[in-house]
């Protein structure tokens, strides 16, 4: 008896050690030129035609660091839904944002590798492709425009946390993973028409459905300058065919004290001005499911 007590202690402990570890790496996941790593987690309660988030870290972050410090996985655990959590393949880790191929669809860059991702979770899981979703903070952020940008097609909305436009930091020296100081600074600028080619020349030809944005921007921003806010309403005010002066409906205060909140086309494009807060704006992982749909 004192052997079976023992042995049901050293698998309790290793439950919890197979727990703690349930952030997974997938090797053989389809075409990845860029060599950008995937990792995964799967809830134990997963629906039966599981929603997807995709939450992309910033830069010198890691998959594990944002499995860590957001609150998707806590939330997969409620929901059921499945998060593919990427990581970035250069030292820094930063995302590549500014090479022809990341901004082409089906290019062969970061977003073709991230797009194969989430092709492969839709198969081996079963999962939802009316409910796949796509999320980042600043470097994180400046991808998840790229994806709703270069795939359309896949995901149902984006939520941007202190991002910048798609294509912003795009490299006219044809530079992969490059810094664009004139973005970063908040000197790049374009009227919504411009902003708006830029997202249909990344997917040539395509004229389906677009996904929902919400676009989250802090007023004290030092690394991504705050008008990136501003070009980013613009670029997809311009996708949408918005006026991007003229939200339909202003909200002081929500979702919190000394945040703004601005929506357009019954909430198809909705930007968060956030006075104050620096880089980069809180997530707000309830507000996230909300918007999702989850």
């Amino acid at each position: 008896m004192k052997f079976f007590g023992q042995l049901t202690a050293a698998l309790a402990l290793l439950g919890n050690s197979v727990m703690a570890q349930s952030l997974t790496r997938v090797n053989n996941f389809g075409a990845n030129p860029s060599n950008a790593k995937m990792f995964i987690y799967v809830p134990r309660n997963l629906a039966a035609k599981p929603p997807i988030v995709v939450a992309i870290h910033y830069c010198t972050g890691t998959a594990q660091a944002y499995f860590t410090g957001s609150p998707y996985r806590q939330l997969a655990d409620q929901k059921g839904f499945i998060v593919i959590y990427p990581e970035s393949p250069f030292s820094g880790t930063c995302w590549d944002v500014s090479s022809r191929a990341t901004l082409t669809h089906e290019g062969g860059g970061n977003s073709n590798a991230i797009a194969n991702m989430v092709k492969y979770t839709l198969q081996q899981y079963n999962a939802d492709p009316t409910k796949v979703f796509v999320t980042g903070t600043s470097s994180g952020g400046m991808m998840t425009n790229v994806m709703a940008a270069t795939y359309p097609d896949l995901f149902a909305a984006g939520i941007v946390y202190s991002g910048t436009a798609a294509g912003c930091f795009y490299s006219q020296s044809g530079g992969t993973n490059a810094w664009n100081s004139s973005c970063a600074n908040g000197q790049a600028r374009g009227t919504p028409e411009v902003w708006a080619k830029m997202v249909f020349d990344m997917y040539q030809g395509y004229t389906g459905a677009r996904p929902k944005m919400m676009i989250y921007h802090g007023s004290a921003d030092s690394t991504l300058h705050q008008n990136n806010y501003n070009e980013t309403i613009k670029q997809w005010a311009g996708v949408f065919g918005y006026d991007p002066a003229k939200p339909d409906v202003t909200q002081a205060n929500i979702p919190q004290s000394r945040y703004t909140t601005y929506s357009w086309g019954d909430g198809k494009l909705i930007g968060v001005w956030a006075v104050g807060v620096g880089h980069s704006v809180p997530m707000r992982g309830a507000d996230d499911m909300k918007f999702f749909g989850i």
